[in-house]
């Protein structure tokens, strides 16, 4: 039996080779199927794990109070009113965090203060790229943000405005390329300042880099950038899981009786929650999967269709070589096996070749957008097996048509 499949691939590669332009166009139209598969799948899985490196940098059990954007209220017909929540000011987050004196929780103040700035230091100087956060003690352990080396901010550091700065990997690379940044002087917006510390990497997502912050202590960030209209971000990390749920509903009521709400008045701010937004993010990922594979499926089928129909045209203009085949002793058997193993050469070239750039199409996806590439290992799963159904759809009726072909009328066509 393996001599005969042996035989039938031999035969079917020469098939191949007589027919150059039909064989390439099929395996084209193969190749074009599993490519939108398996392309697709790779870009998803590259999202997906985009999506879960966001979620891992922001810190798992963890909560932040923001300030909506806007919110509209609809009045009468066609009047929409925009309402914009209050900023957060200083007095709240400070007032916050003094009295949520929660046993399991860590409560960090942060505000962003300036972008696209120039960073200085001795003759050198960077483009106006960077961004400044002013931070307190504890912002790094709750935002999950890892020193990689030198140290973070201690809290008599923020208490005594030391002129201290944390640097990310993108001013390390401008300024310090092949030197250790600690302890190194930089020059922010006329003020100096000495690196206490320099961040592990942090991937970056859909196009935006993480790594060009530079944080400095809270009250410095406020004096050397002044805004009436500074907007401050509380974050608290519970460091007990089993306490989320109450500690939300602690810091929630907090925030209420600081902004001054009535019970009745919604609230006027915005908070993110980490595990509502895993299971957010977990719902667009499968979403996103969902349509994928059913693209991907949609374009195998057209495939299948279009290589069924080729398949039959070579079923036809091959006739006279059927009876031939079959005038010198062989059964139907070994017909159908004939053609179902060229059908299967066919498929799987065009296959392994959809896979290869697919795989490359998320490749570069993943670069462009600057997510994280992963072997989607289960995307390839799946367009082995679709390989596998799309030959045998389209292998079987054309080999048993050819199967059922009569010998003698097959000698005499033309």
């Amino acid at each position: 039996m393996w001599k005969i499949i042996y035989d039938n691939i031999v035969i079917a590669f020469e098939s191949i080779k007589s027919q150059k332009v039909r064989a390439a166009i099929t395996l084209l139209i193969i190749a074009f199927g599993i490519m939108a598969l398996v392309g697709t799948l790779t870009v998803v899985k590259g999202l997906d794990n985009s999506f879960a490196s966001s979620l891992q940098s922001m810190g798992s059990n963890k909560f932040t109070f923001k300030r909506y954007e806007n919110q509209f209220i609809q009045k009468g017909r066609h009047n929409r009113h925009k309402i914009i929540n209050p900023r957060i000011s200083y007095r709240d987050a400070i007032a916050f965090k003094k009295r949520y004196l929660e046993k399991n929780a860590i409560v960090s103040l942060s505000s962003f203060v300036a972008s696209d700035v120039e960073i200085k230091s001795d003759s050198k100087k960077t483009d106006p790229k960077f961004k400044i956060v002013g931070v307190d003690e504890n912002y790094m352990q709750v935002n999950a943000n890892e020193v990689k080396e030198g140290k973070s901010f201690t809290q008599k550091d923020i208490l005594n405005n030391r002129h201290l700065a944390i640097i990310g990997e993108d001013l390390k690379a401008d300024l310090f390329p092949d030197t250790d940044p600690i302890k190194k002087e930089i020059i922010i917006n006329g003020n100096r300042f000495k690196v206490a510390g320099w961040l592990k990497p942090k991937q970056s997502t859909f196009g935006g880099s993480r790594n060009d912050q530079i944080f400095i202590p809270l009250n410095l960030a406020r004096n050397f950038f002044p805004s009436a209209q500074a907007n401050y971000s509380i974050a608290v990390a519970v460091t007990d899981k089993d306490s989320y749920g109450q500690q939300v509903d602690k810091a929630i009521s907090l925030m209420r009786k600081i902004r001054k709400l009535r019970p009745i008045q919604p609230n006027n701010f915005g908070i993110n929650r980490s595990d509502k937004m895993a299971g957010e993010l977990k719902s667009v990922s499968s979403s996103l999967q969902i349509l994928a594979f059913i693209i991907g499926l949609i374009t195998i089928l057209g495939s299948s269709i279009a290589l069924m129909n080729i398949m039959l045209v070579s079923v036809t203009e091959r006739t006279r070589e059927i009876g031939v085949r079959k005038a010198i002793g062989a059964n139907r058997l070994l017909i159908m096996i004939q053609f179902f193993v060229e059908t299967l050469v066919i498929t799987f070239l065009g296959g392994f070749v959809g896979i290869v750039f697919g795989l490359s199409i998320g490749f570069l996806v993943a670069n462009v957008m600057h997510m994280p590439f992963s072997m989607p290992w289960n995307a390839i799963g799946v367009a082995i097996f679709v390989i596998f159904a799309v030959a045998i759809i389209s292998g079987l009726y054309p080999a048993y048509k050819a199967s059922k072909l009569d010998p003698i009328e097959s000698l005499r066509y033309e």
